[in-house]
């Protein structure tokens, strides 16, 4: 295939060459060959987005999302790789519960990962042994899953960890310092009032002194405070923020009731927009969605009965390509490229992908930035029907390729979708790249 008149993410004008399941070319009036030629005059090309915290809920919850239909989400929304999070049922603490999740990624029609986690009765040795992309999100408080765990356990994680050059992925929230007077309240502000937003900063902190002890290396996911992302950034570890956590706030759970309880929680709107300028400025390594789905029904409930968690996975990247068509925004598409692409693949060492780039994966996205859409839930292709995002601006892909081969293309009859086996990104040939 051979892209013609593509606007890349910096604004340079390129044609992009694609063999097989790589970019062979990157360059201006690129020689015909035989092959397929698609005019991208007026349009961008990304980058696929590596979402690097996701919960595809098999093995053990497929009513909620499946592999099959999470994958078809993501690549809807431009995702071509993500990275399943272990609280599943049975949870993936062990070389065969990731042997088990491994055959259900199997249905993904995009590349994948699969994080180990820790708990009370992890086997790291077997676990350790796999093609794991992180350990983690190990987590410092319960949440879905209830795989919360002390100190001391948490700095073995980080011991075997290192010891096997894995990276620990931390959820950072101490339920010391939640706030167990706002159990009194039914309102849907109650959960952002118990789980404070001082519980995640000491948490980050915490959590970044035992690494140091340890030499291990960490990330924090979703960071919901910029206190967390501060204390993180001045301690060398690396962040990612969310989707919900950087548009979203307190203020809209009026309107979002049940639906926008997530862990960590919404915030104030003046922390939201500190949130937003240290993703803009740089400070935020990468954003990445906790995709998190669950039925209407499951939220339907009390405010301290419903299940903590928001999809996100389809919804993001056309997000933030809307933000960055705004100029009154401080994101630009090049930023973008970065927290999506670029800085995911670097912090996470997967060199094959993250770039618009000769010997990459051709993982690419062409978009018409001039072409909005109101995100609408019936529109949308996650199993769970419902998004925190309705009526938002968003800007959808045309079209995204997986290793070459073109896995979606929208289409006002019907989205189509197209048959692709996802990969392991861990198993993945990078020699090309040498």
């Amino acid at each position: 295939m051979l892209i013609r008149n593509a606007t890349l993410a910096d604004g340079r004008q390129r044609d992009v060459r694609v063999r097989g399941e790589t970019i062979a070319e990157v360059g201006r009036d690129l020689a015909e060959d035989d092959e397929h030629t698609i005019e991208a005059s007026g349009k961008r090309l990304f980058p696929g987005m590596m979402d690097v915290h996701v919960h595809f809920r098999e093995p053990g919850y497929p009513h909620k999302e499946t592999w099959d239909t999470g994958s078809r989400a993501a690549a809807a929304g431009g995702v071509t790789a993500v990275v399943d999070q272990p609280n599943t049922d049975p949870p993936t603490v062990d070389g065969a519960a990731f042997a088990q999740k491994a055959d259900f990624a199997a249905d993904s029609i995009i590349d994948w990962g699969i994080n180990g986690g820790v708990t009370a009765d992890w086997d790291p040795d077997s676990l350790l042994a796999e093609r794991l992309f992180a350990l983690g999100e190990v987590f410092l408080a319960d949440s879905t899953g209830d795989m919360g765990i002390e100190t001391g356990l948490f700095k073995e994680a980080l011991r075997a960890a290192t010891d096997a050059g894995v990276t620990v992925t931390v959820h950072a929230e101490d339920a010391d310092l939640f706030n167990e007077d706002a159990r009194t309240r039914d309102d849907p502000d109650a959960w952002s009032a118990f789980r404070t937003a001082e519980a995640e900063a000491e948490a980050v902190e915490r959590a970044c002194e035992a690494a140091k002890q340890v030499d291990a290396r960490i990330h924090i996911a979703h960071t919901s405070t910029p206190e967390g992302i501060d204390i993180a950034a001045d301690a060398g570890m690396t962040t990612e923020v969310t989707p919900h956590h950087l548009l979203l706030s307190r203020r809209d759970l009026d309107e979002l009731g049940t639906f926008g309880r997530m862990n960590p929680p919404l915030r104030r709107e003046k922390r939201r927009r500190e949130v937003y300028d240290r993703v803009a400025d740089g400070t935020v390594d990468m954003i990445a969605t906790d995709h998190a789905p669950h039925t209407t029904e499951e939220k339907d409930a009390s405010i301290w009965d419903a299940p903590s968690g928001v999809p996100g996975v389809e919804t993001v990247l056309p997000l933030l390509l809307a933000e960055a068509r705004d100029p009154d925004t401080a994101l630009t598409y090049e930023r973008v490229r970065d927290l999506t692409a670029a800085n995911p693949a670097d912090v996470f060492d997967v060199p094959q992908k993250g770039a618009v780039e000769p010997g990459k994966d051709a993982d690419l996205v062409l978009v018409d930035v001039t072409e909005t859409t109101e995100i609408r839930a019936d529109d949308l292709h996650t199993d769970c029907g419902w998004t925190p995002f309705e009526g938002f601006e968003a800007v959808f892909p045309e079209w995204t390729m997986v290793r070459g081969t073109t896995v979606y293309e929208r289409d006002p009859d019907g989205d189509v979708f197209y048959g692709h086996e996802g990969e392991n990104v861990r198993d993945a040939d990078a020699e090309v790249l040498e």
